[in-house]
């Protein structure tokens, strides 16, 4: 199996999809890479709070929200 597209709705192109025997030669040519597959759990919960403060704006009506879809599409 060999490298796949990750399209959204639109047939945008998110992403891609690496077997994992790809993935491991990547990463020995290219020793960067392996930063890649760890985030540092400082930064998940930097994006949880930010999510969970602009969650608050939305009900108290100080930020319109955004349509499920469109938040889908961006993952």
């Amino acid at each position: 199996m060999g490298l796949q597209l990750i399209q959204d709705g639109k047939g945008k192109t998110t992403g891609i999809y690496i077997p994992i025997s790809i993935w491991k030669k990547l990463k020995k040519q290219y020793k960067d890479l392996e930063a890649l597959e760890h985030e540092p759990k400082e930064q998940i919960l930097s994006e949880i709070k930010e999510a969970l403060m602009e969650l608050k704006l939305v009900e108290q009506g100080l930020l319109k929200a955004r349509p499920a879809q469109e938040l889908l599409d961006e993952l």
